[in-house]
């Protein structure tokens, strides 16, 4: 059960990235839940849910934490008992952590597909793509974004925060795999980097905040 990749962030900062392809039962082997987590995957219908619930523990083994040293905010924010930061994520078959000794952190995963452009108005200025070479071009654009924006959002974990409104994603080429963001929300303002990278027809967008 190999890792798909592993990135270092910084010296304090790493993302780990599993690519489910394991039976469940597979998966389930040498992972211990607390009884918490064990009901949420006992009640999830979903076994493709089951699978990458399950991959995320390996990979927070890796990272060297377990099951029992993650708990949650009433928002559903994780947060790890020993006061390190972390951000997690899933989509289809791929799940991702990221992790960070100092600075808070958000991750996103999210399959590149065109039904992105009938919603995208709602979280960014659409006009902005118009000089985009093609369909694909503006997906892939779009898909950066709004991972970029859904890791803010993790990080700042504020009921009322609008995608729309309230996060600025800094214009980017592909080629740079990074940009910045910023949150302005009731009277504050926030900076943070952004990196991301795609694989597979998947993106994986990670931001760390700055100040």
């Amino acid at each position: 059960m190999p890792i798909y990749k592993s990135i270092t962030v910084s010296p304090d900062a790493q993302v780990y990235l599993w690519k489910v392809t394991e039976l469940e039962q597979d998966l389930a082997k040498d992972v211990e839940l607390t009884s918490n987590c064990q009901k949420r995957v006992d009640g999830m219908k979903s076994e493709m849910h089951r699978r990458a619930f399950l991959s995320i523990r390996h990979l927070l083994a890796e990272a060297g934490y377990a099951d029992k040293d993650v708990y949650y905010s009433d928002f559903g924010k994780p947060y790890l008992k020993d006061g390190n930061h972390i951000s997690i994520t899933h989509s289809n078959n791929f799940t991702g952590i990221i992790i960070s000794k100092m600075e808070e952190v958000g991750i996103d995963i999210e399959m590149q597909r065109e039904k992105i452009l009938r919603i995208a108005h709602k979280f960014t200025p659409v006009h902005e793509y118009r000089t985009l070479a093609n369909t694909e071009a503006v997906v892939r654009k779009l898909t950066i974004v709004w991972g970029a924006k859904e890791s803010l959002y993790k990080i700042y974990a504020q009921p009322g925060l609008s995608f729309l409104k309230h996060i600025d994603v800094t214009d980017f080429g592909f080629e740079d795999g990074k940009t910045t963001a910023k949150i302005r929300y009731q009277g504050q303002k926030s900076e943070y980097s952004v990196d991301f990278l795609e694989f597979e027809g998947f993106t994986c967008v990670y931001a760390k905040r700055e100040s």
